[in-house]
C-alpha cells in the first residue's frame, strides 16, 4: 500500500486523508529519491530541459547549423549567379493571391519592372502583374558537390520554374541573391566559431590543467603569458594579426588563418578557470589515491582532472562561440578577414557601411540580424548549460 501511495504522489495524484502540506513534502521526497538514482549527465539533461530559454537557444543553434550543412541544397543559386536586371532589387515574398483576388494553390512571384530616377539615379522596382513566375519545391539548378566532393547534384530546395529570379532577401549591388549569400555565408561564419572554439578548448584545457596540476614555476609562466594575451585589446590585436597574413594567400588559407588567430587569442579565459578548478581537484581523495597508487601525471590528468572539468569546458566553449562569430564578422566587415570568392556574414555587411545603403536598401542589413540571432541562440544555450551544470541549480 505504501508503495502505491508513493507512486501516486510521484505522479501528482492527491492522497485522501493526508494534509496538503504532508503531500507536498512526500512528493518532494519521492522526487529527491528519483533524482538521486540518476547519473551526473542525466541530471544535467533534466535541469537543461527545465530552462525554456535554453531549449529555445538550442533550437535556434540547431536550425542555423542545419541550414549551414544543407546550404548548397537550400540556396537556389550559387555565389557567382548574377541577375544584372535586378540590381538592388527588394525582397520578393511568395504570393498566393494575385491583384485581382484570385487564389492560387502554388506560390508565385511577379516579374519586376525597373525604372531609374533621372535626377537622383535611384533605381526603383515595381511588380509586373502581367507576368507570374510559379515557385516549385525540388527544382534543378546550379550543380554542386555533395558527400565531401564524392558526387555532384543539381537539386535545390526551391526555385522559379522558368529560371526567373526569386530573390527572397533581395539582391545586392551586383544583382546576386542575398538569401543565397546569407545561407552559404553561414557555413563560414558558423564553422569559424565552431572550429575556433575547438582549438581554444584544446589550448585552454591543456595549459590550464597543466598549470593547476604542477603549480610552481610552470604555473607562474603560464599565468603571466595568459595575462599578457588577455590584457591586449582584442580588436586591435585581431586587426594586427589579420593584416600580417600574406596577401597572396588563397581564400581557403585566409579562412584557416582567421580561425587560428581567433583561437590563439581566446584561450586565456578558459585556461585560468580550469587552473583554479584543478588546484582544488588535485587535493581531492581520488587524485591523491591515484598518485599514491603510482599513476603517472598524464594518467591522472587524462582520467581524473579533464573528465571532472568536462561539463565546465562544454559550458565555456558554448559561451565562447558567439565571441568567435563576432570576431570573424568584425574582421571581415573591416576587410581584414574572409576574402572573395568566399563569403561570410561579415563580408556581406561590407555593403551596409554607409547610411545611404541602409536608407534605400534596408534589406542589406539582414546578415546583421542573422548574427544577432545566432549570438542570442548561443548565449541562451550557454546560460542554460551553465545553470544545468551547477550543483546549486533548481
Amino acid at each position: 500500500m505504501a508503495g502505491s501511495s508513493t507512486a501516486d504522489v510521484g505522479q501528482g495524484a492527491p492522497l485522501s486523508g493526508v494534509p496538503p502540506s504532508a503531500q507536498i513534502d512526500l512528493a518532494e521526497e519521492v522526487q529527491n529519491v528519483e533524482w538521486a538514482s540518476l547519473s551526473q549527465w542525466q541530471l544535467i539533461w533534466r535541469r537543461f530541459l527545465r530552462s525554456r530559454m535554453a531549449v529555445i537557444g538550442a533550437v535556434i543553434v540547431g536550425l542555423f547549423y542545419l541550414v549551414a550543412v544543407l546550404g548548397e541544397f537550400i540556396a537556389p543559386y550559387d555565389l557567382s549567379t548574377r541577375f544584372t536586371d535586378a540590381i538592388y532589387a527588394p525582397p520578393m515574398l511568395p504570393r498566393f493571391v494575385d491583384v485581382d483576388g484570385n487564389w492560387s494553390a502554388r506560390p508565385f512571384v511577379y516579374g519586376l519592372v525597373k525604372d531609374m530616377n533621372p535626377e537622383t539615379l535611384e533605381i526603383h522596382y515595381t511588380p509586373d502583374t502581367a507576368v507570374k513566375h510559379p515557385i516549385y519545391l525540388g527544382v534543378r539548378g546550379v550543380e554542386y558537390k555533395v558527400l565531401f566532393g564524392v558526387t555532384k547534384t543539381n537539386w535545390h530546395l526551391y526555385g522559379a520554374a522558368d529560371g526567373a529570379p526569386f530573390l527572397l532577401f533581395g539582391s545586392d549591388s551586383q544583382g546576386r541573391d542575398l538569401f543565397t549569400r546569407c545561407v552559404l555565408g553561414s557555413q563560414i561564419s558558423l564553422s569559424v566559431g565552431l572550429f575556433g572554439v575547438v582549438l581554444s578548448i584544446i589550448l585552454g584545457t591543456v595549459l590550464g590543467v597543466t598549470s593547476g596540476y604542477y603549480g610552481g614555476l610552470v604555473d607562474d609562466l603560464m599565468q603571466r603569458f595568459s595575462e599578457v594575451i588577455m590584457s591586449v585589446p582584442q580588436i586591435p590585436l585581431w586587426m594586427a594579426l589579420a593584416a600580417a597574413l600574406p596577401l597572396h594567400w588563397s581564400a581557403l588559407n585566409i579562412y584557416f588563418g582567421i580561425t587560428i588567430i581567433l583561437s590563439l587569442i581566446n584561450w586565456g579565459g578558459l585556461a585560468r578557470q580550469l587552473r583554479g578548478r584543478t588546484l582544488s581537484l588535485r587535493e581531492e581523495g581520488f587524485t591523491l589515491a591515484a598518485h599514491a597508487a603510482g599513476a603517472s601525471d598524464w594518467w591522472i590528468i587524462r582520467r581524473h582532472l579533464i573528465p571532472n572539468n568536462a561539463s565546465h569546458i562544454i559550458v565555456v566553449g558554448t559561451l565562447a562561440i558567439p565571441g568567435m562569430i563576432l570576431g570573424e564578422t568584425a574582421l571581415s566587415y573591416l576587410g581584414l578577414g574572409i576574402r572573395p570568392p568566399m563569403t561570410s556574414w561579415g563580408v556581406l555587411l561590407q555593403e551596409a557601411q554607409n547610411v545611404r545603403t541602409i536608407v534605400f536598401n534596408l534589406w542589406l542589413i539582414i546578415p546583421a540580424v542573422l548574427v544577432i540571432l545566432a549570438v542570442l541562440g548561443f548565449n541562451f544555450l550557454g546560460d542554460g548549460l551553465r545553470d544545468a551544470v551547477s550543483p546549486f541549480s533548481k
